[in-house]
């Protein structure tokens, strides 16, 4: 399905050290998808999910989000737990996975070096996010770190300038009330966060049993 370019660019080198790393990794590893990539999932749901940006040897070489990496499994098999995916992996871009009223989408569309992009890229990269919460009307987001809950605020005080950052502080399993829909934390389901039990199977699912209470 093509998508709408105010949602997702997929020519856009907006940011030069972004398309420069791209092309690096690309020279590295021919076969990966070294663009920016795109969202997954339905185009209206009630549930958008916002990372942070694509991981090296995930949704960078897949090219969908999630797909390939450390949190893939994590992440799509809580969301089949709770009725949003319909398996409970993704395992590349062309197999038959589906998201059920959910989206996945990240605050950076393309792989950053050292999975760090900076505050300029991310601004830089706000006009889709913006768009596609305009677009897809979600009722709840959830925010995989406080990178994510940052840009997903900045983008809602957009259309709100009232909203004051400040009164919404990140936390894990935290549920903010916020320009008519909810926004809920989590923390990212990476490695270093579920190696160092930061994030546990069961810290994660209980973010999605929140959500079932709101969608």
């Amino acid at each position: 399905m093509q998508l709408d370019r105010s949602v997702y660019d997929p020519d856009c080198r907006d940011c030069s050290r972004l398309a420069q790393f791209l092309d690096q990794v690309k020279s590295q590893h021919p076969t990966y998808f070294c663009k920016p990539v795109p969202p997954f999932g339905s185009v209206r749901a009630r549930l958008l999910v916002v990372g942070l940006a694509p991981g090296m040897h995930g949704a960078n070489a897949s090219g969908r989000p999630f797909t390939g990496d450390w949190c893939s499994d994590l992440l799509y098999g809580t969301l089949h737990a709770y009725g949003f995916a319909k398996n409970a992996r993704s395992l590349a871009r062309d197999d038959d996975q589906e998201l059920i009223d959910c989206r996945l989408t990240n605050a950076v569309k393309c792989l950053p070096p050292q999975n760090k992009p900076t505050p300029a890229e991310t601004k830089t990269c706000a006009k889709y996010l913006a768009q596609e919460i305009r677009s897809i009307a979600p009722e709840v987001i959830v925010c995989l770190g406080a990178v994510a809950h940052d840009a997903v605020l900045s983008c809602l005080a957009v259309d709100q300038p009232t909203i004051k950052r400040s009164a919404y502080k990140f936390a894990h399993a935290a549920v903010h009330e916020v320009a008519g829909l909810r926004l809920i934390d989590s923390y990212h389901p990476s490695r270093y966060n579920t190696n160092t039990g930061r994030l546990t199977a069961e810290m994660f699912s209980a973010v999605f049993a929140l959500v079932r209470q709101y969608v």
